[in-house]
């Protein structure tokens, strides 16, 4: 049976009505395709101009080691010249990325060449986007966002593989206790059931992006990413009007987050085993059981 994908929903344009009941209300993701081509950033957004707009930084990258289980999670590898970045991931397949870079802090000019999407739904952190590169070959662990919010992510200057599964499938996918990621031991696109069972019949949502192409993604919805070429994206969140899922947010950024830390901290590998151990017990469990329920 193996992991069952089934292909994203693709639009070219949608209504704020045809949106609410199609895709927001049942949190279901699509993929708009011409939303971007109103932006200025969808002709300017090339690897040299962003090299020229954020200038001679230096910042933190991310590779697809697995985490250090005494750092506390989204703790960079090491760390590199923007521009030498830049010319890295267009000379050669790398996995070093950069995480959630924030283009207030470094590069504001970016934030005049994109428009969020209010004319679909309310609730936009305008001034908290965040900004993603990843060289060819490069992967974004299995993972559902922390805080919660729904995502529109859009792609610039290459193609991206998404593979995105509903929060149900959590025990399935061996999610980890008190972490908002996955048992980072297996490969979701090629998994080795025998090892991992439990994702024997895990469903899921497949697509690939190309420049100017946005993503919805609801809150909650685990997702993983594979850079096809060095190239970037950026994402605009925008709340949940229930207040359940803010609160969960809140839980997950204030008391879970440093719950975590702390304990990596004080217990390092030893903690992290157990939260491995549980992660199987789950999985196997929600497996024998049949669980989710369709």
């Amino acid at each position: 049976m193996g992991v069952i994908l089934k292909p994203i929903d693709i639009v070219d344009d949608i209504t704020q009505e045809e949106f609410r009941e199609k895709y927001l209300i049942p949190r279901k993701p699509v993929v708009i395709k011409n939303m971007a081509k109103k932006w200025p950033a969808y002709q300017k957004w090339t690897m040299d101009y962003v090299k020229e707009v954020v200038g001679d930084i230096t910042v933190p990258l991310y590779d697809s080691a697995k985490a250090d289980p005494s750092a506390p999670i989204n703790t960079p590898t090491t760390e590199m010249k923007f521009a030498d970045y830049i010319d890295l991931i267009q000379r050669e397949p790398t996995d070093l990325r950069i995480f959630f870079f924030d283009p207030i802090k470094h590069a504001s000019k970016l934030l005049d060449e994109y428009i969020p999407p209010k004319e679909l739904m309310g609730g936009f952190l305008d001034k908290y986007p965040g900004m993603f590169f990843g060289g060819k070959g490069s992967v974004t662990f299995l993972h559902f966002d922390i805080d919660l919010a729904h995502i529109f992510h859009t792609h610039f200057n290459g193609r991206k593989h998404v593979l995105l599964f509903e929060y149900k499938w959590k025990d399935r996918l061996y999610k980890l206790p008190y972490a908002t990621y996955a048992l980072e031991d297996y490969d979701i696109a090629n998994p080795d059931f025998e090892k991992f069972p439990a994702l024997d019949g895990v469903e899921g949502i497949e697509c690939f992006l190309e420049h100017g192409d946005t993503l919805f993604m609801p809150t909650g919805w685990w997702h993983w990413m594979k850079y096809l070429d060095g190239s970037f994206s950026i994402s605009l969140r925008a709340w949940d009007k229930s207040w359940a899922v803010k609160a969960n947010s809140l839980w997950n950024l204030t008391v879970q987050r440093n719950f975590d830390n702390f304990m990596k901290g004080r217990y390092k590998k030893r903690y992290m085993d157990w939260k491995e151990k549980k992660a199987v017990e789950r999985a196997n469990y929600a497996l024998k059981k049949g669980l989710p329920k369709r």
